[in-house]
């Protein structure tokens, strides 16, 4: 297997979620994909696993040493903290808003080595928009580099966050979101925490918080980082996990307000 370069792994993805793009594109033109609720609650179209199987095939055959972790066919699930290299992918991020022709959609494909995010790519189809990052190497929007924005006050800051899927689980987070909405200038739940994390690194918002999957934040996480975003979790990762691929209770914000978003998301829950 050739030793690819971080650049040509890069290329490599980006060619990937272009192509998955096409196909998410496709599928709402022609509208004729179905959909079902795995676990109950959580929508997922055939879509879904279409473009997982496209992806995992493409690269399988292109680093057949990797491993990958997707939110679909997810074959790592178990073996996150053991993998050398693994390929972290949600086919379709923002799958509700897909299957009710919202915008907010994207591919998102990141690479892990030895638990350290190195590299993502999170392409949005509907918004003709292609945010990458490899580590050290800044992050660009369609090819144009992007920084984090300079407010320096929670009061008027633009927050990003979501919700789970089980209602149950809604409940105690209702706390946060009132601290928050009634601290900062306002909240934006857009449905889709990659494009979430993506729009902290470009400015358009000030901060996120959120607890998602490894698929939903693992790309993000390194565009914003690169980006000059400031990353963290509220709470101590579990031994034994990558930080890197721990999706609780993230944290992401301009560095100027970062450790205020911190705060008042502890107060709130009573910390």
């Amino acid at each position: 297997m050739p030793n690819y370069t971080l650049s040509e792994r890069l290329a490599v993805a980006i060619d990937i979620a272009h192509e998955a793009g096409r196909m998410i594109s496709r599928a709402r033109e022609q509208q004729g994909f179905d959909h079902r609720y795995k676990d109950g609650h959580e929508l997922v179209t055939d879509i879904d696993v279409e473009v997982d199987t496209f992806i995992t095939q493409r690269l399988n055959s292109l680093f057949p040493g990797d491993g990958i972790l997707s939110e679909e066919l997810a074959p790592e699930r178990d073996n996150i903290a053991q993998a050398k290299a693994l390929w972290v992918i949600d086919p379709i991020d923002g799958t509700v808003n897909f299957a009710h022709g919202l915008r907010h959609v994207a591919v998102s494909i990141a690479w892990v080595e030895e638990g350290k995010a190195r590299l993502g790519v999170v392409h949005a189809p509907f918004l003709q928009e292609t945010f990458s990052a490899v580590e050290g190497g800044g992050a660009h929007c369609n090819s144009q580099p992007i920084r984090v924005s300079t407010e320096d006050q929670l009061a008027r800051s633009l927050i990003g966050t979501g919700f789970p899927y089980r209602r149950e689980s809604r409940q105690a987070l209702l706390k946060r979101f009132t601290q928050v909405i009634n601290e900062c200038q306002d909240i934006r739940r857009n449905g889709s925490a990659a494009l979430d994390l993506c729009d902290v690194a470009c400015g358009r918002l000030d901060g996120y918080y959120e607890s998602v999957s490894p698929w939903d934040f693992a790309a993000g996480w390194v565009i914003a980082q690169e980006a000059g975003a400031s990353v963290s979790h509220l709470y101590p990762v579990p031994s034994g996990i990558p930080a890197d691929l721990h999706g609780e209770n993230l944290v992401v914000a301009t560095p100027a307000i970062h450790s205020a978003l911190e705060k008042l998301l502890r107060e709130s829950d009573g910390e």
